[in-house]
């Protein structure tokens, strides 16, 4: 028994093969589908055409849907593996040793990629706010040959010649691919997104006008129309320079991944009101002052209500005018049944003792002891006399939750002021998403321990309003982020405040540096407005690069140097940490998962997981040091007792010889440890 090497071709060493995936599962469902065609394994159009009743119709014929130039090669860069991988950065993170949330810098469309095996199907809500498609720099041009070197030309790093270069791609009207590069840089970034949703998740895609339709074409597509479940629309601000209109909104789609299982498994979104905390503060006051007297606490709160601005989100609390021990209620609600034809039992007025007058579709509950158990727990009103009608009372704070509903007024402006003066009074982004926005829809659309996704993280709002949402209901919410490290220009005055306040912190000029630091300032923030906090407030960093295992790329002008620099297959400069983490994401591993270290015959080892995966990435292995090694090892990993098959990875040039590498292999097999890998 001998070591199986793992290098650049392997599939540990690649992020997940979405498209052999798919071949695998079609084949398991209709192996007639499978053939060879020139490329190797393939799908017979002709059959798959027939199985699902279509005889005729050719790949020429006009389909329903939306088509744009370059709509198969965005689907194909979907499917190709990443050659990168996510480079640990400690240094820059906050709470390293204990967290369980993680910010990511590098290219979306690659990180998506790398994230397959370890969190497919287990992230609850994404929520994203893509670029507008504005016509301004437009920094996702994805290339097919290779994807890490085009990011890292894109960023600003190096051009063809290894120059460094800042230039960016200009997406404007003008070039006649206004659309279709917007299209060709979501829609990859969306069917990658899909995988990492659970089967009862959800996505949220902020947009414009601009894109609104086209989004929503692509989102049927990836999503299925059958699973659309909104258009929320946010009313953030007017505009009275305005033209024609002033176009004070934005949409947010959503979409769930399978509604149907929503729906069997009866979900409903629920949250709080907006601002009831905020009115029992204000009633609790003035009933600790004029002790019961209503008519004084009444006229205090209808001042209260006033100082509420229409367009406040607090506003509809404003219909509850009416007060007494049980707090601010309304008791104009419908008493009729249903849809009409509803019950028609006689009800005596507890006063007159006459016969109350009926509903006009009848009683809403179905007979006479019912109604008066409502009556009795005071959720039903009656009028002065029989002439009245009785009604539904609904008390604010009994009924503090509610279904979300499609039109929101925003935070924008509060959230601004906030935004600014969490960095410092200095405006570093014009129109940051309110934090208390994005607070709503997780307390609407997530439970207290569901992972959330952003992957156009921007300032990190999304991750601040996990914080808040957190410290509110006691939650133990994690947040996955991804942010371009997009350059930040000073001669631009739209990025001139950004770029000054990063070389303010000392930071480089990049976007993912204004994320980072809102999200150690959010961590603060959060804690200081609920002291008694125990959430987790930090983050693991890391940074997209190329993988740490070499890849066979010779050069028709050297061969022999080309062998001699393959002789290591590892990238020279890469700590062991490096590797330790590339290998959690190309074996499926969460890049949080528990990690323990161990000196064993006088090298590192580290067992993570449980045991699950096992590794030492010593550069140097004798023969005299094998037994010791092997021998530790297993005692170790009998002592964590793994509930799963797992793995032990070496560094393939550490070992003297073939034959400490074969003995080593040989006693781990006889001790159960099947899987023995090298790098």
């Amino acid at each position: 028994m001998t070591l199986q090497k793992i290098d650049a071709q392997s599939p540990e060493a690649q992020s997940a093969d979405l498209k052999a995936e798919n071949i695998e599962k079609l084949k398991a469902l209709f192996p007639e589908l499978i053939t060879e065609g020139a490329n190797g394994v393939a799908i017979n159009q002709d059959v798959l055409k027939q199985l699902v009743g279509d005889a005729i119709v050719t790949d020429a014929d006009e389909k329903y849907g939306l088509n744009w130039h370059g709509k198969r090669a965005a689907r194909q860069l979907a499917l190709t593996p990443s050659t990168g991988t996510l480079l640990p950065c400690p240094d820059e993170s906050r709470d390293w040793d204990t967290t369980k949330n993680l910010m990511i810098e590098g290219d979306n469309l690659e990180v998506l990629k790398l994230l397959q095996k370890s969190y497919a199907g287990k992230v609850k809500m994404i929520y994203i706010d893509p670029p507008y498609n504005t016509g301004k720099d437009f920094v996702y041009p994805d290339s097919f040959q290779d994807s890490i070197h085009n990011y890292q030309q894109l960023m600003g790093w190096r051009d063809e010649s290894g120059e460094k270069t800042s230039s960016l791609a200009k997406n404007s009207e003008a070039s006649g691919r206004f659309h279709t590069d917007w299209l060709n840089m979501l829609y990859p970034r969306l069917k990658l997104a899909r995988n990492l949703l659970r089967d009862d998740g959800v996505i949220l895609v902020s947009i414009d006008d601009a894109e609104f339709q086209n989004l929503r074409g692509i989102l049927d597509e990836v999503f299925g129309a059958e699973n659309f479940l909104a258009t929320l629309i946010w009313d953030r601000n007017r505009k009275n320079d305005a033209k024609y209109f002033s176009v004070g909104h934005e949409y947010m789609a959503v979409y769930a991944k399978n509604e149907a299982s929503l729906s069997a498994n009866q979900i409903i979104f629920r949250g709080e009101k907006d601002g009831v905390e905020e009115v029992k503060e204000e009633f609790d006051r003035l009933n600790s002052t004029h002790k019961s007297d209503w008519n004084k606490i009444r006229e205090g709160m209808l001042d209260f209500y006033k100082s509420i601005p229409d367009d406040d989100p607090k506003a509809p609390l404003k219909r509850f005018t009416k007060f007494d021990d049980k707090g601010p209620y309304r008791d104009d609600g419908n008493i009729n049944w249903p849809g009409g034809d509803g019950p028609t039992y006689e009800i005596l007025h507890p006063k007159t003792g006459a016969p109350c007058k009926l509903p006009v579709s009848g009683w809403r509950y179905p007979n006479p002891e019912r109604f008066w158990e409502e009556v009795s727990t005071g959720k039903i009103v009656f009028g002065p006399d029989e002439s009245t009608v009785p009604r539904i009372r609904t008390n604010l704070f009994e009924n503090t939750d509610q279904v979300m509903v499609s039109v929101h007024y925003s935070y924008a402006q509060t959230s601004a002021n906030e935004f600014t003066s969490l960095f410092d009074g200095k405006r570093v982004f014009d129109n940051p998403k309110p934090v208390n926005d994005l607070r709503r829809l997780t307390g609407y659309l997530t439970g207290p321990d569901d992972l959330i996704c952003d992957f156009f993280a921007g300032s990190g709002t999304t991750a601040h309003a996990v914080l808040a949402q957190n410290a509110i209901d006691k939650g133990n919410r994690r947040y996955i982020l991804v942010q371009l490290p997009e350059p930040l220009d000073i001669e631009n005055k739209d990025q001139k405040t950004a770029a000054e306040f990063c070389t303010y912190i000392g930071k480089p000029r990049t976007i993912s540096e204004v994320t980072k630091e809102r999200l150690r300032r959010a961590a603060v923030k959060v804690k200081s407005e609920h002291p008694f906090t125990e959430g987790d407030t930090g983050f693991r960093a890391f940074k997209l690069d190329s993988s740490n295992i070499r890849a066979w790329n010779p050069t028709s002008k050297d061969l022999t140097a080309d062998l001699l620099a393959n002789q290591d297959h590892l990238i020279e400069g890469r700590s062991e940490t490096d590797i330790l983490y590339e290998l959690l994401l190309k074996l499926g591993l969460d890049l949080c998962v528990p990690i323990e270290q161990q000196q064993i015959a006088g090298k590192t080892v580290h067992s993570i997981g449980g045991g699950v995966l096992m590794t030492c990435l010593a550069q140097q292995i004798t023969r005299d040091q094998v037994e010791g090694l092997a021998q530790g090892m297993i005692a170790w990993h009998k002592a964590q007792a793994p509930a799963s098959d797992s793995t032990c990875v070496f560094r393939d040039s550490a070992f003297a010889d073939d034959i400490a590498k074969t003995n080593l292999a040989a006693i781990l097999n006889q001790a159960g440890i099947k899987n023995v890998r090298s790098l």
